[in-house]
């Protein structure tokens, strides 16, 4: 067991901005036509198109929207020329941030990234210069209920190729940690068990956290927000860890 759970607590600010905004349509058909064209248009193998398909049905997304994307990125149909790009840097008290964002201006999205960062109190850095302290991994969220068990998913979990588990401290639930390549078939077999999932999605996971409250936290929230809500920016990682008096979950 890896030990106790900190990614829901992380993940919880950017969860709540991504369901309250709009732009989550335009990210998520970016990430499918972004995803298409590096790995190709067949879902079943392309793990990345399938999971970006996944969140897109998730929030209801017409299938029209994906399929179009699919061909955008595939070269059936013509659209923006789209890169990806990741910045790096450190926000109030020394927490570590990791913004990647998809864009068709490069210029614009590092003036806007770095204006974020500054204005926050916080600073943008070298490539790699916080990138060592994360881990790109799987992460699939199950909350126990009555027949949910912890060694029920573990059992199932290990045997679908996961490499460990992290129950939550009050034991309400577990997350389930794969390496990338065997998110999908984890996921896959954990949801053929009947395994309540409530979030699945392949991350950055950071090796250590910040713990922040009160006064601490509301600096470090205000930047996550503000490249959170950024048009070019897909993902908003970091090492910080809010109390529920922070987030507002007390």
């Amino acid at each position: 067991m890896a030990g106790h759970s900190k990614w829901s607590n992380i993940q919880h600010r950017k969860n709540a901005q991504d369901k309250k905004r709009g732009a989550v349509f335009t990210k998520l058909v970016r990430e499918i036509t972004v995803a298409a064209r590096l790995g190709g248009g067949d879902l079943e193998g392309n793990p990345r198109l399938r999971l970006a398909v996944d969140k897109a049905l998730a929030v209801s997304m017409p299938k029209d929207n994906i399929d179009r994307a699919i061909k955008r990125g595939s070269g059936e149909l013509g659209g923006e020329n789209v890169e990806e790009l990741r910045y790096e840097g450190y926000g109030p008290g020394g927490v570590a941030i990791m913004v990647d964002c998809m864009t068709d201006n490069r210029t614009r999205t590092v003036a806007d990234v770095r204006h974020a960062f500054s204005k926050h109190g916080g600073n943008l850095g070298e490539d790699g210069s916080v990138g060592y302290l994360f881990t790109r991994q799987g992460v699939i969220r199950i909350d126990f209920d009555g027949d949910t068990t912890l060694e029920a998913v573990m059992e199932a979990a290990l045997d679908a190729g996961a490499d460990d588990l992290a129950e939550d401290e009050d034991g309400s639930g577990v997350e389930v940690l794969t390496t990338p390549d065997h998110f999908q078939a984890v996921r896959d077999a954990l949801r053929d068990h009947g395994f309540p999932i409530t979030e699945a999605d392949v991350t950055e996971r950071p090796a250590t956290t910040i713990e922040l409250g009160g006064d601490d936290a509301e600096p470090v929230l205000r930047l996550l927000e503000r490249l959170d809500d950024l048009d070019d920016v897909q993902n908003v990682y970091s090492n910080a860890s809010f109390s529920a008096d922070a987030l507002g979950t007390a």
